[in-house]
């Protein structure tokens, strides 16, 4: 008997002294979800959207400013002895001040709207938000080397150049590199707010126009729908229209998609004809994708004979 009670404590002192989890499941902490480092798509902002960074001293919760500092400097910036910040000098200013500040940080770039190979654009797309990654990595390093406790949120964008440089563009001469590195938006505060307001929240929604089939022509009938529009446009100058043409199917590929883009071309040359600002009409060409209608049919054919206008 006295040798089963040594027996019976001996084991228990053993799963007593166990690691916790090896007898039983224990529940793991989760690690912290990464926010991924891009933002999607093209972003319709415009410079004026934002204050100049250079307009104050301090910041507040309320408000995202725009900094044009070339974050492709960044590694030079943190390495040099002496630091020279440019038009980031109030950012770091403000973040060596106050302790724990939360920012979020958006480098922001365009694609030189002269390339027109879209395989080529898509390369420095990438090129383009690898390098904003990079300096940030550059950031990070550098503010772990001076202490810097400050929690930072940061993303990449792509802006549409025209868009941002509103009627700026038709004045000001064409930068020559293919990525043009736009600077940073910029966020101070615990609140959470969308970095990139869409303007269309609420935008007026207009129906498709409809084409005859093999017809790019737009009929007289949509006169006073095209007059409508463009007034719509010139009264509300932060929305822009992205015209997407479709088709049958009963051509070839090549021809349906040709037919389609002539069709969002049509429409895009009466806006322009009406004041509408040219860089503010994006067209595509869908070709027989995404049918509204039953390719057997004829009323179905008829529906797929289309380009449809939303407001961004």
């Amino acid at each position: 008997m006295k040798r089963y009670h040594i027996w019976v404590m001996a084991i228990l002192s053993v799963v007593m002294l166990a690691p916790a989890g090896t007898a039983t499941a224990q529940k793991t902490k989760k690690g912290k979800r990464e926010v991924s480092p891009v933002i999607e798509g093209r972003q319709k902002v415009r410079k004026t959207d934002y204050d100049t960074i250079w307009k104050f001293t301090s910041f507040d919760s309320k408000s995202r400013y725009h900094c044009p500092f070339d974050y492709t400097t960044m590694k030079a910036v943190t390495s040099a002895r002496q630091e020279d910040w440019g038009a980031m000098t109030p950012v770091i200013n403000y973040l060596s001040t106050v302790s724990r500040a939360p920012m979020r940080m958006c480098a922001i770039f365009a694609v030189n709207p002269a390339i027109e190979d879209d395989i080529y654009r898509q390369e420095l797309v990438e090129q383009a938000r690898n390098e904003a990654i990079a300096s940030y990595e550059d950031y990070r390093e550098w503010s772990e080397r001076k202490s810097m406790r400050n929690k930072v949120q940061f993303f990449v964008a792509q802006v549409d150049y025209r868009y941002w440089m509103g009627t700026d563009y038709f004045n000001t001469p064409m930068p020559q590199e293919d990525i043009i590195h736009l600077g940073y938006i910029l966020y101070f505060g615990s609140k959470k707010t969308d970095l990139f307001p869409s303007a269309a929240t609420g935008a007026k929604k207009f129906k498709d126009v409809k084409f005859l089939p093999n017809d790019a022509t737009v009929r007289e009938s949509y006169t006073d729908y095209m007059d409508e529009l463009a007034a719509y446009l010139k009264d509300n100058d932060r929305l822009e229209v992205l015209l997407c043409g479709y088709s049958d199917n009963t051509g070839t590929d090549a021809y349906n998609l040709g037919l389609s883009r002539q069709r969002a071309v049509e429409i895009k040359k009466a806006l322009t004809r009406r004041g509408v600002e040219d860089f503010r009409i994006e067209i595509e060409a869908k070709g027989d994708a995404d049918p509204a209608g039953d390719n057997s049919t004829l009323n179905g054919r008829l529906a797929n004979n289309r380009v449809t206008v939303t407001i961004q």
